[in-house]
Formats: C-alpha cells, sequence, structure tokens
C-alpha cells in the first residue's frame, strides 16, 4: 500500500496529478479593502463535511467577527457536497462560495475543470510547504481520522480489540457499528487505506460480522455512546473527542495496523457568488483563531500556534496510513460497489 510518512501530501498531490510549475500565488492578508467589500456582499455561503458542532461554530466566530456578513453553514458528507454541487452547476446554479472537502478526489475534479479560484489565505504561508497547493487553489484545512473505538460501561479495556483484525473475532458479531463510503469522504480514503494494507479480504470477511451500518464517520461515536452497539469501526476521532469532554464512556482505539489519516481541503469556488466574502472567509478559516476551534473540536491542525488539549494522543505517536490521491478518484466508484457487495447496502 502506498503510505507517504515523509512525503508531504500535496507534494505527492501535485506529482500525481502533473501540474505544471506555475507562478507562485501570494498569500492574500486582510485588509480594510477586503472587509468592506465583503460586507457589501452581505453573505458567504460554505458547504463543509465536518462535523456539524463545528461548522455551526467556526460560521458562529466568523460572523462574531464580521457582524454585518451572514455565514451560511451547511454540512453534509464530502460525497454529497460533490453530487449537489454537480447538480446545482448542471443547472446553472452557483450558490456556493467555498467548500472543505475530505475527499481529495471532488478537489482534484474541480482544479482540472477549472472550477476553481486560486487564494491563498494569509496564515497558509505558515503551513508546510507540501501540505498545500503550489498553483494556489487548495490547502489542507485539519486532518480528521475514523478511529476505533468501545463504550466503556459495556467493553471492559483487557476485552476491547486491539487492531482490525480483531474486528473479525465472532465474539463481535452484531455487536459493531459503522460508516459508509457511498456517504462519507473520510470512509472512502479509510476503505482505500485499509484495503491496500489488509486486502478487500478483509472487507469480505468483515461484512459477515453482522455491522450496523449508518451514514457518515460521525455518527459510530454516538451509536456507541447510546449503547446501541458496543464497538464502532471508524467513527471520527474530533465526534468521539467531543463526547468523551462531556463525559460520555467511550475509548479510542488506533488500531496497530495503523489509523487512515485522512486531509480536508478548503477551496474557493471560481463561480462564487460572494467572491469577497469569501476570500475573507478563507482567511479566517484558516486563521489561529478559527484553527482553535478546530483543535478544540477534536480535529488536527496544521497552524503552528494553536494549543492541543492535554491528555490527547500525540499526532507523531500514531502510525497513520496515507492514501494515494489519484488512485482514490479513479478507484472511487469501486470503492463504493464493492463495498455495497460485502456490506449489503
Amino acid at each position: 500500500m502506498p503510505i507517504w510518512p515523509a512525503i508531504p501530501f500535496l507534494v505527492v498531490l501535485a506529482l500525481l496529478i502533473g501540474a505544471a510549475p506555475a507562478k507562485a500565488v501570494d498569500p492574500t492578508p486582510v485588509t480594510p479593502e477586503l472587509v468592506a467589500a465583503a460586507q457589501k456582499e452581505g453573505s458567504v455561503v460554505w458547504y463543509g463535511s465536518e462535523d456539524l458542532q463545528l461548522v455551526t461554530a467556526v460560521a458562529t466566530a466568523f460572523e462574531a467577527k464580521y457582524p454585518s456578513i451572514k455565514a451560511q453553514a451547511e454540512r453534509s458528507g464530502a460525497e454529497r457536497n460533490f453530487q449537489r454541487i454537480s447538480q446545482e452547476y448542471a443547472s446553472n446554479i452557483h450558490a456556493v462560495d467555498v467548500v472543505t472537502s475530505s475527499n481529495p478526489g471532488p478537489v482534484l475534479y474541480w482544479k482540472r475543470n477549472g472550477m476553481l479560484a486560486p487564494f491563498v489565505p494569509a496564515d497558509v504561508a505558515k503551513w508546510p510547504a507540501g501540505d498545500r497547493d503550489p498553483d494556489g487553489y487548495f490547502a489542507v484545512d485539519c486532518l480528521t481520522m475514523p478511529v476505533m473505538g468501545y463504550n466503556t460501561k459495556l467493553v471492559k479495556p483487557e476485552d476491547a480489540p486491539k487492531s482490525l483484525s480483531d474486528l473479525l473475532d465472532p465474539k463481535w458479531k452484531g455487536k459493531l457499528v459503522k460508516a459508509h463510503p457511498g456517504y462519507s469522504g473520510t470512509i472512502v480514503t479509510s476503505t482505500l487505506a485499509i484495503s491496500k494494507l489488509l486486502g478487500w479480504e478483509y472487507f469480505e470477511k468483515l461484512g459477515q460480522q453482522q455491522v450496523m451500518q449508518v451514514q457518515s464517520a460521525v455518527e459510530p461515536p454516538r451509536k456507541v455512546v447510546q449503547g446501541e452497539r458496543p464497538v464502532m469501526v471508524d467513527g471520527a476521532e474530533a465526534s468521539a473527542f467531543q463526547l468523551q469532554q462531556g463525559g460520555a464512556p467511550i475509548s479510542l482505539i488506533y488500531p496497530s495496523e495503523g489509523t487512515p489519516a485522512v486531509p480536508l481541503n478548503g477551496v474557493l469556488m471560481k463561480e462564487a457568488p460572494h467572491p469577497n466574502a469569501a476570500r475573507l472567509f478563507m482567511n479566517f478559516l484558516y486563521s489561529r483563531e478559527a484553527q482553535q476551534i478546530f483543535v478544540d473540536y477534536g480535529f488536527r491542525s496544521l497552524h503552528p500556534e494553536v494549543r492541543e488539549p492535554a491528555g490527547r494522543k500525540p499526532l507523531g505517536e500514531i502510525k497513520l496510513l496515507r492514501t494515494d490521491p489519484e488512485e482514490q478518484e479513479k478507484a472511487g466508484e469501486d470503492i463504493k460497489a464493492r463495498y455495497a457487495k460485502y456490506f449489503g447496502t
């Protein structure tokens, strides 16, 4: 399986899509002129695939900073957002300004088809070069990870699974909950990473475990906390962190084989109906202020000035599984078809 521990994600991405060298796009700071132009437009529309509470919190913080600009934040899975934008554009409807996607496929497609506007927020200059598009069309706004976990009231720590392979044990039959790649871009990435590591035979066997199937990666942690299933296969780390902070009985597991790492990329649509408000919002999205909100909600940030909560497992101590973004784009439909075959959904 392609694992890129030493090569920054977007360096690989640029090589894979064959991006020709282009003039560097300079970071754009927030200026009084940009703020005035954004205020005149009055609103910005963001389609995000992060957790609903996070999307809402970031939008609320933006409105508090710029009270004359309405931030319309709509949360859905990366796959649904891609379908929605495709349908809107096919009808000549340009409703969205900014998109954050947990699936690199849509980002590659939009860039390749000239649907993105190059724009580098000021703080992205602080990002590692490999985590921002060299042509200035997108940058990683956060990392998320689908992790295993269990209800601490229903499963003892010593009995909990420690690896992905442990989930195939007959004792977990009818006791697992899992998200779906047909809805979640995070799970598309996760499914590809694990299939490259363990083969599709792994999913064929897992599909025989009577797994409760949900849509978004944010749902398995909730099902575990509610006691509907004691163990989750791939719940969103950030959602689980939020539940833990509220005292919920859930513990996370970073499987011994490795944990898929999913980058979310932020883009500015070329046909954005509020281009100045979109640029102002993009600057805010990558600012220390907004990135701290990401971290507080359990996502992993690349901003060098954010502070991680005490007690969280450091990213450097987690074995990460990274995927080939171009392969993922090409294999997306095959991944969903194979998955549906094994899980019957």
